[in-house]
């Protein structure tokens, strides 16, 4: 990207320490940002200090008594400004996400595209905070509930979408009267940086304090203080279920909330009954849409006996065609991995593939030469597998696809489906009305989202994103995930000159 572009997002590099040689390397107060589309430096970041912490929890903490007090629509109105910026913004962002992120340039735009969405969302809600009015048992009484905002909202979001999730948590928060504080992922900083400054241009703009939006940088020990701060009523964690599950224990020794969301396994489930064309579109762009390196990514596919030989056949003549290059050029499908530790992943899953017993069927291995200079492209992978081997059971973030047979009917592909840790996304493909409706029954599917011939990645704003067992249970999005951001309160009022008790209790004086 040109200095130019990003200065439409803010952000001058000389405010941000650039630096050239070594020193890039070796200085442990900054953070390089770096872009594996080329292995090229971007940009060196300042990490957050802990006295810098501590100045924005207080920012945060008083801005939060100014704006929680503002009426919810025109917090509304606030979302609503910061969605039409974002439609100004969208080539560029998208840009920013592809390059630093390592996403086509495509996927970059939609994922601009979500934040435009969640604002649009989030516009409707910010008049639809509705509590319930509930019938009383005693006469003269009159009961419901309300809800109120939790305070100050931390959210710890993932390098893979660098700022569609940070605008699903915040959109919502804030409307809901919250404010934000924001770590992003160490390895696509920049992403966070421009998405600041367009959040605080609006609120300067509307004389609003900056503390209602701030942003944090640095490494795990940043995500701890968070996690620690009994000022920070809701952690919003994305990411591994590792580090979900280490985010969890320690909000809960202090009694905190979390919503988390972590890994996923996914599964589509492919019936004698499905369509194969659209099968395989939706496979193969699950399998290697961001290098697979989505939540949502399709890992498996559990396909029938009687086509499986079919399915694998076309499957295999479609990843001939795949082009993995530039993210940039429109020309590719797939891009480069986050980094080349995540190669290394890779390459290891590739050996133990092997090793437990998987057959592999379209080979994989790291690119190197012209364009491929970064060392973070991979080619992708299909691998005949059985569901229980131990590297189908883990989640792997990177292009790799298990192809796992199934006999008998729709149950026993649901039974291997399920029989992961994880439960975030799964698909059934089939036209069959009662296979589908088995699938989406409460003996089907035991994951946080599952869908009837579409694939497993991608989501829509409207619906609530999320999934169960090792993924967390979190929520967020669309339906009723604002709840979760605020606190519900009970409340009766009793406009009588008596004072009868609950369930006819009787306590005379």
């Amino acid at each position: 990207m040109t200095e130019k572009e990003l200065k439409i997002l803010g952000i001058k590099l000389k405010n941000y320490g650039t630096s050239t040689g070594s020193d890039w390397f070796t200085n442990k107060d900054t953070i390089l940002s770096s872009s594996p589309t080329n292995g090229k430096p971007i940009a060196r970041i300042e990490r957050t200090s802990h006295k810098d912490y501590e100045k924005v929890i207080k920012e945060a903490e008083n801005a939060k008594l100014i704006w929680r007090d503002i009426p919810a629509p025109k917090r509304g109105e606030v979302i609503r400004q910061l969605g039409e910026k974002l439609r100004e913004t969208k080539p560029t962002l998208g840009k920013l996400v592809s390059y630093e992120m390592g996403k086509s340039y495509q996927e970059g735009l939609g994922e601009v595209q979500e934040m435009i969405d969640i604002c649009d969302f989030a516009v409707g809600i910010s008049r639809q905070l509705y509590g319930n009015t509930i019938h009383s048992e005693r006469p003269g009484h009159r009961m419901y509930d309300q809800y109120h905002p939790l305070g100050i909202v931390g959210i710890i979001t993932a390098f893979n979408f660098p700022v569609a999730v940070w605008a699903w948590n915040s959109a919502l928060a804030l409307v809901c009267g919250n404010v934000v504080v924001w770590k992003p992922s160490e390895k696509t900083p920049l992403c966070a940086i421009a998405c600041q400054h367009i959040l605080a241009d609006i609120l300067k703009s509307n004389k609003l304090p900056e503390g209602i939006s701030s942003l944090i940088t640095g490494d795990a020990e940043v995500g701890t203080w968070l996690s620690k701060d009994r000022r920070i009523p809701l952690i919003s964690a994305t990411g591994s279920t590792r580090m979900g599950r280490q985010v969890a224990i320690t909000v809960a020794e202090r009694f905190g909330k979390t919503l988390l969301e972590l890994g996923g396994n996914n599964a589509i489930v492919v019936t004698p009954n499905a369509d194969l064309k659209m099968t395989i579109i939706g496979a193969v762009f699950g399998a290697v849409g961001t290098a697979g390196q989505r939540c949502t990514s399709t890992r498996r596919l559990i396909v029938h006996e009687s086509i499986y030989d079919k399915v694998q056949q076309s499957l295999v003549e479609a990843y001939k065609q795949i082009k993995i290059g530039d993210p940039l050029d429109t020309q590719y499908h797939m891009g480069p991995l986050i980094d080349t530790d995540a190669v290394q992943i890779y390459v290891n899953a590739l050996t133990k593939i092997k090793e437990q017993g998987g057959k592999i069927l379209v080979t994989g291995r790291v690119l190197d030469g012209e364009g491929y200079e970064s060392g973070c492209y991979v080619t992708p992978v299909i691998a005949e597998v059985e569901n229980h081997l131990d590297i189908v059971q883990e989640e792997t973030f990177a292009p790799i696809l298990y192809l796992i047979k199934y006999s008998g009917d729709v149950r026993n592909a649901i039974e291997l489906q399920n029989n992961v840790r994880q439960g975030l996304s799964s698909a059934i493909m089939t036209t069959n009305l009662r296979e589908a409706e088995i699938f989406l029954s409460q003996n089907g599917s035991d994951c946080g989202i599952a869908n009837v011939n579409i694939g497993t990645s991608g989501a829509e704003i409207g619906g609530a994103f999320g999934g169960e067992k090792e993924t967390g249970g979190g929520r967020e999005s669309g339906s009723d995930a604002w709840k979760v951001y605020m606190r519900r309160q009970t409340n009766t009022i009793n406009y009588t000159s008596s004072l009868p008790l609950a369930q006819g209790i009787k306590f005379d004086l």
